[in-house]
């Protein structure tokens, strides 16, 4: 039996935010209840959390461990390590694998992974189209047997509406949500960063906001004609987000994720400092996509997480190795690591005030879980699996290349000094 003791507790799913004590047993919570209420209780650990804060395990539904096919990135183990390293407890992986979890045989491959590697929950989501082609249907409903919490293409966007309605039709009668990575790829084509003021002055071509708004708009278009439960990944412009605004307004099952990166980076960030290897070039740990966009953009992001209308973050773990990073911009892969830098970045909004405590907590337990269908995480409830993470929320550190676990270092923010730290994580009663 473990007890921790003196915590300040925050659970949106139950409304707490209070100094209360916590006791695990079984691989369960057991109680909450005022400090002091467990002293009397035999345990065989216990620990004094006064002034760090205890949260239900963070659920990260967008993440790629690039196992198998691309072992040198990452792999399950390394990727649920860093997850675990990062207070995540629950994570779900893209389907861009090779081969690409298509099929039932490929979804089990990667729960097989999960289950040796013994330290994050992993969740994978399947291909919406074979080899995410976009031209035929992925094995949905075998998928579905093995285990699979959503569908996605992410990374292809599928631009054939009519398939894209056919798979949200199958998606609902397995209860799936169909998560979108909306993009024209007719307009960002050769585009390595957003269209404004940055790409002009760098003489690159822009990807333009319509490219997402267009997507967007069709997806939501889908949902109402299919009432699929819809999910716009890595939402990063303010036409996007009053498209899910409206959305939401009429009743339709939509939702949306922000990544902390567009969060915390805009255009001008790829103005800080040229490449180490290519000269006058921005940095490609700053190439993702979507591409970083405007500073209104940045601002209507914050806003729309603050009040809900963006319902969770999501990292968009995207590992790559320096054959992908160490070249030209434009032909740099897209994506950096996530999983060890969302929370102290979201940190940052909860000192700034632009987040409160509660809304980030819930970003990354209450909606993803609901999202996933995991009705048994996300909470802190007595009888819930005991996934859970502890922070300190006045630890200052500066990140430095040795603290990440993952294969890859991608990262553009490797130095950045924070505040706030993840201490601990525990994933059903162990510590990870």
């Amino acid at each position: 039996m473990i007890r921790l003791k003196n915590a300040r507790v925050i659970d949106p799913s139950s409304g707490l935010d209070a100094e209360l004590d916590i006791l695990v047993e079984d691989g369960v919570i057991r109680a909450i209840d005022r400090p002091g209420s467990f002293d009397g209780t035999a345990v065989a650990e216990s620990h004094d959390l006064s002034g760090c804060v205890v949260a239900p395990g963070f659920i990260d539904v967008h993440v790629h461990l690039r196992e198998p096919g691309f072992e040198h990135k990452e792999t399950v183990h390394t990727g649920s390590l860093a997850a675990v390293r990062g207070g995540f407890t629950a994570i779900a992986p893209m389907a861009n694998t090779d081969p690409v979890n298509d099929n039932a045989i490929v979804t089990r491959f990667i729960l097989d992974r999960a289950r040796s590697a013994n330290l994050a929950r992993v969740y994978p989501i399947g291909a919406v189209t074979k080899g995410q082609k976009g031209e035929e249907l992925a094995e949905i409903g075998l998928m579905a047997k093995e285990g699979i919490r959503a569908l996605s293409d992410d990374g292809m966007p599928v631009m054939n509406s009519a398939l894209m309605r056919r798979a949200m039709e199958y998606a609902r009668m397995f209860d799936l949500p169909v998560i979108s990575h909306a993009e024209d790829a007719a307009l960002s084509k050769g585009a390595p960063m957003t269209e404004g003021a940055v790409s002009s002055l760098l003489g690159y071509p822009g990807n333009p906001n319509a490219s997402e708004e267009i997507m967007v708009a069709r997806e939501i278009a889908l949902c109402r004609a299919t009432g699929a439960r819809v999910h716009l990944a890595h939402l990063s412009t303010r036409e996007g987000v009053a498209l899910v605004r409206r959305a939401k307004e009429d009743g339709l099952p939509v939702t949306a994720e922000v990544t902390p990166h567009h969060l915390m980076l805009n255009e001008f960030s790829l103005l800080k400092g040229g490449h180490e290897c290519v000269h006058h070039q921005p940095r490609t740990d700053y190439k993702m996509a979507p591409p970083l966009r405007s500073e209104q953009d940045q601002e209507a992001l914050r806003e729309a997480l603050r009040s809900g209308v963006i319902d969770l973050v999501a990292s968009d773990h995207a590992p790559h190795g320096c054959v992908d990073k160490e070249v030209e911009f434009e032909l740099a892969a897209n994506g950096i690591l996530g999983l060890q830098t969302t929370v102290p970045l979201l940190l940052e909004l909860v000192e700034r005030g632009v987040l409160s405590w509660s809304r980030m907590i819930e970003s990354l337990t209450v909606a993803p879980a609901r999202l996933l269908g995991l009705r048994d995480l996300g909470t802190l409830q007595a009888g819930k699996p005991a996934d859970l993470v502890v922070l300190d929320p006045n630890v200052e550190f500066r990140l430095r290349r040795e603290d990440l676990v993952s294969i890859s270092e991608n990262s553009p923010f490797i130095g950045r000094k924070f505040k706030g730290k993840v201490l601990k994580t525990m994933v059903g009663g162990d510590w990870k």
